[in-house]
């Protein structure tokens, strides 16, 4: 096959990455890659610790679509083994282990979502307990003997835990060995990683230099601020957007974003080019712009990108209506209940808008209820029910309320 030339690959291998290590490296490696007309294999893992795909996870997954349009092979490692051991990076506690039949079941979801990115037919997934579930206790104690003790501790959040007397259990230390051995078993030529995995991607150099190989290009990306544009998105916290959530929602949770990260969102999130992207720095940097309208065209370009254009177009005619014109949406779900009158707290868990009292009470004093337009701020204000009432909770979330 014909790959394009090595200015052109550097820079889209360089959109939106924090670091490209070494870089000289990966030009050699391109460079023989054309001459040789042969394929780099790109690796990325996945610990499928969680059952679902949110927009933070695709900064990577993107990254391989890059690598993969340039005519490169992508190998996606589903760590099947490593995700029972749990990544360390950034956590000041072990984690709890998953059992295997957990991983297994949250891989499914995985390799469905995948392929909403890449390519599937130019895409080789591995599980790395086809490696790991062989080998002998021997074989364990050769990769071991590949790493110090004091090497381990040159890492940031080892060392902070160790310094604290805080437990770190021995298994976490095969974690960086296992995430290297990874590469070893499919010579990998580039691993990607968030920032926070510099270090395993790092022994995973050592760790092909040990058994004979030439080193991986490591390649580095940023972590995603999530909804509240602080923390990373994470599923934990509440502030993610996932892949195949409800197109509304997908829209309404993207507007719902700080006004600084739309830039961010759109380089690492979206296909746009270049040209594009600076028209949106500079629409952004006028005091001219609302930063609104340029909120809305990223909204409607990721429910677009995963749900289509029919369901991105409805999407924004919905969210137009309900927070432009102050209008309720032609459809929303629906609860029946059988009593002529509620208190609203527990109305709110009836309608399942809330997941708790101690929820429903918050959102309610914090002025996020209303019936029929009404805002209510009393918890146990007793509501008189009719058919067709129009429960808001927060800014999203509308039910009807049916008598039965």
């Amino acid at each position: 096959m014909r790959f394009p030339p090595l200015n052109e690959q550097m820079d889209l291998i360089k959109r939106g990455i924090v670091e490209l290590l070494p870089e000289e490296e990966m030009a050699k490696k391109i460079e023989r890659s054309i001459k040789e007309d042969k394929p780099l294999i790109i690796k990325q893992g996945f610990d499928p610790t969680a059952p679902d795909i949110h927009l933070g996870h695709t900064v990577g997954i993107r990254k391989l679509k890059h690598f993969q349009d340039l005519g490169h092979q992508v190998v996606v490692i589903i760590g099947d083994y490593t995700a029972m051991v749990g990544d360390p990076s950034g956590k000041n506690s072990t984690r709890p282990r998953l059992t295997h039949e957990q991983v297994m079941e949250h891989a499914r979801t995985y390799q469905k979502q995948f392929f909403k990115i890449l390519d599937k037919k130019k895409t080789i997934v591995r599980f790395n307990g086809e490696w790991f579930a062989q080998m002998n206790f021997v074989q364990i104690m050769e990769l071991a003997s590949k790493f110090t003790v004091a090497r381990m501790l040159e890492r940031d959040d080892f060392a902070k835990r160790y310094a604290n007397q805080q437990p770190i259990s021995i298994h976490e230390f095969f974690y960086p060995l296992m995430q290297g051995y990874d590469s070893v078993m499919i010579h990998a030529d580039v691993e990607i990683g968030a920032t926070e995995q510099k270090f395993n991607l790092v022994i995973g150099r050592d760790i092909q230099r040990e058994y004979g190989q030439e080193p991986q290009v490591i390649l580095t990306l940023p972590v995603l601020e999530g909804l509240d544009g602080k923390q990373r998105m994470s599923k934990s916290i509440g502030n993610y957007i996932g892949i195949d959530e409800d197109p509304k929602e997908m829209y309404g949770k993207t507007m719902s974003i700080p006004d600084h990260l739309i830039y961010r969102y759109f380089e690492l999130l979206t296909d746009v080019d270049r040209k594009t992207l600076n028209e949106i720095k500079t629409k952004l940097a006028d005091p001219k712009t609302n930063p609104r309208d340029v909120k809305m065209d990223l909204a409607f370009t990721l429910v677009r990108m995963y749900h289509g254009r029919e369901a991105a177009e409805y999407a924004a005619s919905e969210f137009k209506k309900v927070f432009v014109k102050k209008d309720i949406p032609d459809e929303m779900p629906e609860v029946v209940l059988k009593q002529q009158s509620i208190r609203l707290d527990d109305l709110l868990l009836a309608s399942k808008t809330a997941a708790s009292k101690s929820e429903a009470r918050r959102l309610i004093t914090g002025g996020g209820v209303s019936i029929d337009g009404e805002k209510i701020t009393d918890p146990f204000y007793m509501v008189t029910l009719k058919s067709d009432q129009v429960l808001k909770v927060g800014k999203r979330k509308f039910v009807k309320i049916k008598i039965s």
